[in-house]
């Protein structure tokens, strides 16, 4: 069986402003047409580090190839070959949808680019929409205006900051859907991200928390690697139940989840012990269940530093 392409292999990359590490000795190795989600908290460097290892920002340290391509000497020969989809809507709102693509296929000097910005409405749903002004388009519309706008020079690279902060449901779901439809298509696609609902549409996950990876692992398994147990309670009582437990040998984190309360801890023998004298109170429901992506990155903020603290 053939090994996949690596795309990306970085070592040791590290962004310094001031006396502040914003990002701290980063390795990632990617492979073609994967979905690699960058996770963490607000601040934590997941910008900062996709775009060093784009060449769109030059690391303090570190070194390391993207696109077989250097990221230090060669990295504007990296931005050729990169899309790059920021969080906020950046294209020109006075201007109608195809002028916006057609100002930036012309950017990129794209052969005959009239006949590729009419494939790119097309892709997208965007024909019926091309004469509108992109300043009057819903959070939905101008998402699929933007994507369309870093993918009309066929990127091999994706890059996605925050894709859908603001944008409903419905519209996530139809974005995520032609997200993976590039990647089986061979793009590889760089997501940033601190919804848990997104980050298992991705292959892979590198959490990040204040310029450190704390783990980076295909998405099924990045539970299992922190090894944390959990149990989930149904029922009356649940604030002082948490009250209770918190701190609580073998408790390393109780969490709300909705109507339910889940606990959690590595230690599985402690946890059992810890909850015991409440699984036969009255109208609770325990089960046992596997930890979810969620309570696994709260676990692993619980214990990481604050570099600008």
């Amino acid at each position: 069986m053939n090994q996949p392409e690596t795309v990306i292999n970085v070592r040791g990359l590290t962004k310094i402003y001031g006396n502040k590490k914003v990002v701290d000795n980063f390795d990632l190795t990617v492979t073609k047409g994967a979905v690699y989600g960058f996770l963490g908290p607000n601040g934590s460097g997941k910008t900062t580090t996709i775009r060093m290892v784009c060449g769109l920002l030059t690391p303090n340290g570190g070194e390391g190839t993207c696109l077989g391509w250097d990221v230090i000497t060669e990295a504007d020969k990296i931005k050729t070959a990169v899309g790059y989809m920021t969080q906020k809507f950046s294209l020109w709102e006075d201007l109608t949808i195809r002028e916006n693509l057609d100002f930036v296929a012309r950017m990129y000097h794209v052969p005959d680019y009239h006949q590729r910005v009419s494939e790119a409405l097309e892709d997208l749903g965007l024909s019926e929409r091309s004469h509108q002004l992109a300043g009057t388009l819903s959070g939905g519309w101008k998402q699929r205006l933007a994507l369309a706008a870093c993918m009309i020079h066929d990127p091999q690279l994706l890059l996605l900051d925050e894709p859908t902060a603001g944008v409903d449901p419905k519209a996530r779901r139809e974005f995520w859907d032609t997200i993976h439809d590039l990647a089986d298509s061979g793009v590889t696609i760089l997501v940033s991200t601190h919804y848990m609902d997104e980050a298992v549409q991705c292959d892979f996950i590198a959490y990040i928390a204040y310029g450190k990876k704390l783990i980076d692992a295909p998405s099924t398994k990045v539970a299992a690697q922190v090894g944390l147990h959990t149990w989930r309670a149904e029922g009356e009582g649940l604030p002082q139940i948490a009250k209770v437990l918190k701190g609580s040998p073998g408790v390393e984190q109780v969490a709300r989840f909705g109507t339910a309360l889940h606990v959690s801890g590595r230690d599985e023998a402690a946890l059992k012990k810890a909850i015991l004298p409440w699984q036969d109170k009255p109208g609770l429901r325990w089960s046992e269940r596997e930890p979810g992506l969620e309570e696994t990155f709260i676990h692993l903020m619980s214990g990481a530093e604050d570099n600008f603290q």
